[in-house]
């Protein structure tokens, strides 16, 4: 039973990571969603979904045989959904456009609504075509949709809700309908975006200021994204150009980052903005029964023999790397994971940076590394990361892997079947990082820096390794050549030796990251969290 006392929220996001099947997400933030929605239903709290039913989803990125990644797109039709009779309209670019609501009702999830524009009566209805596949107009287009149509949705269901939970700057037009409703009724803008601000909370997952979406105001006007309210009282809300981020900050009665280190980031960055929520911080988590086979975590509890449980995932992902991509990789090697989306601060490629250290290690077969992951469609340098990845899976072909294509599936096989989790982004840049807590929970020991999540998580040569100590530079040269020269120490004094030479403190190390993750990065601390802290009012 759910719990009614407890405040009923509507979350809004882009993506939902629900199954392999259901080509609705892109990466880490559709994935966090789907493990949340399944927590909320596991746990019994009041909480529904509203989302976008995209036609063909997010890229399918193959590697061509020119080693570059190619996008490509596909029509999905689904029967894990429930048509509710419901359609809403929005007025996009002065055009009425339909959207149709259907429930998921599949994958052990909270009632979970995604809206549809692909009918025969709207003009425009490749808005919910593909999922960050555009920006501009089209990326303002599907925004409206969630947002402004997402209200109407709930209110079209007759679903009263009392709190609206914005998962990134996209939901923001959502902030905008109830402001409105407000004003239809005769409140002032003033009196409008302070009662709605009492309802909405936000979280920001964007440590990077480029990275925040913004808009010129023209375009939100003209696309009729400012939903009746006028130039001015936009600039109020989000500058010019107007930033989404700087807007929910301002339309939230409080906000939050999703990991401590991240908390004291985004307070930084937005220390300038007057009038903004607080931003507190709650560290993201994982649905263990979706990521973390429990046989793992009943050895490491009871006693168990984790080592054989461990050798049979890690030839499972052997068996799958074979499959995939016809190279035999070595159950017995060392074989290190790595899936990211690709982007200059995930630094990718970083470990193979000095080839006179790494290159007798891949040639001996001493360190196998497989790796995985997705440039954005319009992101050519997030396409040369990969490219160059690739190159070093032809120069060292028994050693690198490139999985092309990344998704569910990978990521489970990847954060169950490597030996070592690596991660290496620039501090501070990395919002939280769930990876890791995956590979964590299935006695994979990460190797990172301290970013995101793991400065929470970390003891040091007991259940994982940091390398870095820390260490922030503006000078992206100089952070580099430190935490490089940190990586090679830690993987060749500590990583390697103990593999090799002492499994017995490799299989300690193994329960002591399984027991020291297993419920502090478990969904259920973090829904307890996001009530207590943001959902519930002081």
């Amino acid at each position: 039973m759910v719990n009614k006392n407890l405040p009923k929220v509507a979350y809004f996001c882009m993506e939902y990571g629900l199954d392999v099947s259901l080509k609705t997400y892109a990466g880490g933030l559709g994935i966090l969603a789907g493990d949340y929605m399944k927590g909320a239903k596991d746990h019994n709290f009041p909480i529904i979904g509203i989302g976008l039913k995209w036609k063909q989803g997010y890229t399918d990125q193959k590697i061509g045989e020119d080693g570059r990644p190619y996008d490509t797109y596909h029509n999905y039709d689904y029967d894990c959904m429930k048509d509710t009779g419901v359609k809403v309209t929005v007025k996009i670019r002065q055009r009425d456009v339909v959207c149709k609501v259907w429930e998921v009702t599949e994958f052990g999830t909270n009632p979970l609504y995604l809206l549809d524009t692909d009918l025969p009566e709207n003009e425009d209805n490749w808005i919910t075509g593909q999922l960050y596949g555009w920006f501009g107009e089209e990326r303002i287009a599907q925004e409206m949709v969630l947002g402004i149509g997402g209200v109407r949705a709930l209110r079209a269901l007759g679903i009263d809700v009392d709190v609206y939970h914005f998962n990134e700057g996209h939901a923001l037009f959502a902030g905008f309908e109830l402001v409105k409703e407000r004003m239809d009724k005769g409140m002032t803008f003033a009196e409008a975006a302070e009662a709605s601000r009492d309802e909405i909370v936000f979280t920001t997952h964007t440590p990077i200021v480029q990275g925040n979406e913004s808009h010129y105001l023209d375009r939100l006007m003209y696309m009729g994204a400012n939903n009746g309210l006028t130039l001015e009282q936009l600039v109020s809300l989000g500058g010019s150009p107007f930033n989404m981020t700087v807007g929910a900050l301002k339309l939230s009665r409080k906000s939050n980052a999703v990991a401590q280190l991240h908390n004291e980031t985004a307070n930084k960055m937005w220390a300038h903005i007057d009038n903004r929520s607080e931003i507190v911080g709650i560290t993201n988590a994982i649905h263990l029964p979706t990521w973390v086979d429990n046989r793992m975590v009943d050895a490491a509890t009871n006693g168990g023999d984790l080592w054989e449980i461990h050798m049979e995932n890690k030839k499972k992902l052997v068996d799958f790397v074979e499959e995939r991509n016809g190279v035999k990789l070595d159950a017995n090697k060392l074989l290190i994971g790595f899936s990211r989306r690709a982007a200059p601060y995930k630094r990718s490629n970083f470990i193979f940076t000095d080839e006179s250290i790494i290159d007798p290690l891949l040639k001996e077969g001493k360190l196998q590394i497989v790796f995985s992951g997705k440039a954005h469609p319009l992101d050519d340098t997030g396409k040369e990361i990969v490219e160059n990845i690739v190159r070093m899976s032809k120069k060292y072909p028994n050693a690198v892997v490139f999985l092309e294509n990344y998704d569910m599936t990978i990521g489970a096989m990847l954060t169950r079947g490597s030996d070592v989790w690596l991660n290496n982004p620039r501090r501070p840049k990395e919002a939280s990082g769930t990876s890791g807590m995956k590979a964590a929970m299935n006695g994979i020991l990460n190797l990172s820096t301290l970013d995101g999540w793991w400065p929470e998580a970390c003891d040091h040569g007991v259940n994982g390794w940091q390398f870095g100590d820390g260490f922030e530079s503006e000078d992206e040269k100089v952070l580099d050549a430190h935490d490089l020269k940190a990586l090679y120490k830690v993987l060749l004094e500590e990583v390697l030796p103990t593999y090799y030479d002492n499994r017995d403190k490799w299989v300690e190390m193994m329960k002591e990251s399984i027991l020291s993750t297993k419920d502090k990065f478990a969904v259920k601390r973090m829904l307890e969290e996001y009530y207590e802290k943001l959902y519930i009012k002081a």
